[in-house]
């Protein structure tokens, strides 16, 4: 990280806040792997230096990095780049509360909506139900540690699930895989993914905290039972520095995670 390559990250004619700056640089340079597990970072006096900024600016940063649980601030020695620090396994089946829980991270969501309306084909059509069917809609904010990292909507068919819109959606760590499991009887066994990018939205830059433009991973599911009949269609935008996803793949069915 010499101070000249540093120097070439920050933009101050970038409309991006300049912590923000700072936060996406340190964020892909621990991702390419510049900086290895375990590895320290520089010093608070050697980030202001290296990209010439105040030290509330790489405060804010670094706050940032540990909120996401990239890096660990261990006192009197320093920040380190932390084990769990990789990404989030990318699961049709799993839950966003199990998989944040599984990782050591506190899950929790801001409910946006949940009602019954009558579906467009592009719903209807995936989930193989009569054109103009009842589904459920269910959006959240999905969050880690307090912080949003995913905007949520699942489609689910009304006549599967009745009742799920008088359940209170905005408990904490409400999970709805749980629900329909232990409430209707209904367990995923296998799914579908299609990831994508795109610029995102205002509202969706305006939920996710992320400056405009910028772009985002979409994440598309589809959910089946036993019988192969779909259970639910999920559509998911990631923040993508703050739920990075992880893919692991082997030949012999064994996975190591190295990070």
């Amino acid at each position: 990280m010499a101070a000249k390559q540093r120097h070439a990250a920050i933009d101050r004619t970038d409309p991006r806040p300049l912590h923000q700056q700072v936060y996406e640089d340190l964020l892909a340079t621990i991702r390419e792997g510049k900086v290895p597990l375990r590895g320290k970072l520089p010093s608070e006096r050697e980030l202001v230096s290296l990209y010439d900024v105040s030290r509330i600016t790489v405060r804010h940063a670094v706050r940032e990095l540990i909120r996401q649980g990239v890096v660990q601030s261990q006192p009197g020695k320093g920040l380190y780049v932390a084990e769990n620090g990789g990404g989030f396994e990318l699961e049709v089946l799993r839950s966003f509360t199990s998989t944040a829980m599984a990782s050591g991270r506190a899950p929790g969501h801001r409910l946006l909506a949940m009602e019954v309306i009558k579906a467009s084909l592009d719903i209807t059509r995936p989930l193989l139900l009569p054109p103009g069917s009842d589904v459920i809609v269910l959006s959240r904010l999905r969050l880690l540690d307090g912080v949003p990292v995913v905007l949520q909507t699942d489609w689910i068919s009304a006549s599967r699930a009745p009742g799920l819109t008088g359940m209170d959606w905005t408990v904490a760590n409400r999970s709805l895989y749980a629900e329909l499991r232990e409430v209707y009887g209904i367990q995923p066994r296998r799914g579908q993914t299609t990831l994508s990018a795109r610029l995102a939205s205002s509202d969706e830059a305006a939920m996710l905290e992320l400056a405009s433009p910028s772009a985002v991973l979409t994440v598309d599911q589809i959910a089946f039972d036993e019988r192969d009949r779909p259970i639910n269609m999920t559509a998911l935008v990631h923040h993508p520095g703050r739920y990075p996803l992880t893919l692991l793949q082997s030949a012999t069915g064994d996975f190591r995670q190295y990070w």
